[in-house]
């Protein structure tokens, strides 16, 4: 998009504004941004690439597609709209659907035998939990959930008292790989709910690092669910006590693994409200707090490092819409002994990053690399699809053989 573009773009972002009745103000609150986001974008200075960004702000306008971009086909609203798709995750969202162990508070008056319960076969189950969360296979996680939460949450209420604080800790830990899928899979709700049980659980646990990472999580809850206002409150607030924390000394390899994640999930929701020196400031702070750990660690599950660092980079240079500095950045990264969801995250946003540069080749090839890694994400990542549908609109009656099939995978055909 040239300058020119821009500026005719931004004009035409004005002029729907108006005639919806909306204020810059009223425009942000509705797509979650600032409104000196909305202001830059209507004077051309913001480059507005994404295709889910110029759906959304569509959408809010109330006006068609090609109206606001024009370059992009007229297409109808039910070709827009985002598609429904099944999700792996619903039988996990009814494991936190009411109380979640309603049965130690109102006993059968025919009690079955007593469950007996190992914390050692618990903690393994725990640890299986996370390496499906991590390698994004959504299906069986919840299968391997169906059992282990109401197993925790009885423990928790059950067990001796010795054993009940490595019982809460288990279960906050749980409670957030929940979270973290949940946000994966665009079920934001969900993802609150967990990740405020995890916080519950990490408190009484007697561990407030536990409870930190819990706030991470409730953090990149609110950021999907784009109330980037309680995202921005609940991981300053962590951050700030931290520091406050550890003032007078270094902090500790854990300590320092919680803070470098919150500093990330600050540069992300700076990102996506507009915010660029504020975002970019956040990085500079995590990969200060990462060179200070050294090597990658993987402290509550969180794989803080200076590799992570630079993903969440790429991230966010693609949600500011500075798709060159996000390749330049991303291509150069040796992801190897991450987490195939972290490896897969990079590559999905490398792709979302080619689509920005319209270089559907690219896009595509790192799209289709990112869904050998993590299937279930890439399919049902609303970022991924979005990028897949644009790819699909781009192309338009040339999209190769893989991109339809993809597309098709993805439920994001045009």
């Amino acid at each position: 998009m040239t300058d020119d573009q821009q500026e005719a773009f931004g004009r035409r972002v004005k002029e729907a504004r108006k005639k919806a009745g909306l204020d810059q103000m009223g425009l942000a609150a509705r797509l979650g941004k600032s409104p000196s986001w909305v202001s830059q974008v209507e004077r051309g200075i913001i480059k507005v690439r994404a295709l889910d960004v110029l759906r959304d702000l569509a959408t809010q306008l109330g006006v068609p597609l090609h109206q606001l971009e024009p370059s992009l086909p007229a297409a109808s609203p039910e070709a827009l709209r985002e598609p429904a798709t099944a999700n792996d995750l619903d039988g996990a969202r009814l494991l936190i659907s009411g109380h979640p162990a309603l049965d130690v508070l109102l006993p059968s008056a025919r009690p079955d035998e007593a469950v007996l319960f190992s914390t050692d076969e618990l903690a393994r189950q725990v640890e299986t939990a996370w390496d499906l969360a991590h390698r994004s296979a959504f299906a069986q996680l919840t299968t391997e959930l169906q059992a282990l939460v109401p197993a925790l949450e009885r423990a928790a209420r059950t067990a001796p008292a010795p054993e009940r604080p490595q019982v809460l800790r288990l279960l906050a830990r749980t409670y957030q790989a929940l979270s973290a899928s949940f946000v994966r899979q665009d079920e934001a709700d969900a993802a609150w709910i967990a990740a405020d049980r995890a916080i519950y659980a990490a408190e009484a646990s007697g561990e407030p690092l536990e409870v930190c990472a819990s706030i991470f999580r409730l953090a990149h809850a609110f950021v999907r669910l784009k109330h980037l206002d309680q995202a921005e409150y609940a991981a300053r607030v962590a951050v700030q006590t931290l520091h406050d924390h550890v003032a007078d000394r270094a902090p500790t390899p854990e300590e320092a693994s919680v803070l470098g994640s919150l500093h990330l999930v600050l540069a992300l929701i700076h990102a996506r409200a507009g915010r660029r020196s504020p975002a970019r400031a956040e990085l500079d702070e995590a990969r200060t707090v990462a060179r200070t750990l050294g090597s990658t660690r993987n402290d509550f599950n969180l794989e803080f490092g200076a590799t992570n660092v630079e993903i969440q980079a790429v991230a966010t240079a693609v949600d500011l819409g500075d798709a060159g500095e996000a390749i330049d950045i991303g291509e150069a990264l040796d992801t190897e002994g991450l987490s195939a969801e972290r490896q897969a995250r990079l590559l999905m946003d490398l792709g979302r990053a080619y689509v920005q540069r319209r270089q559907a080749g690219e896009a595509l090839d790192c799209l289709l690399r990112a869904e050998r890694l993590a299937p279930e994400m890439l399919r049902t990542h609303t970022a991924a699809r979005s990028a897949i549908r644009e790819l699909v609109l781009l192309t338009g009656d040339a999209a190769p053989e893989e991109l339809q099939a993809l597309a098709e995978r993805a439920d994001a055909q045009e």
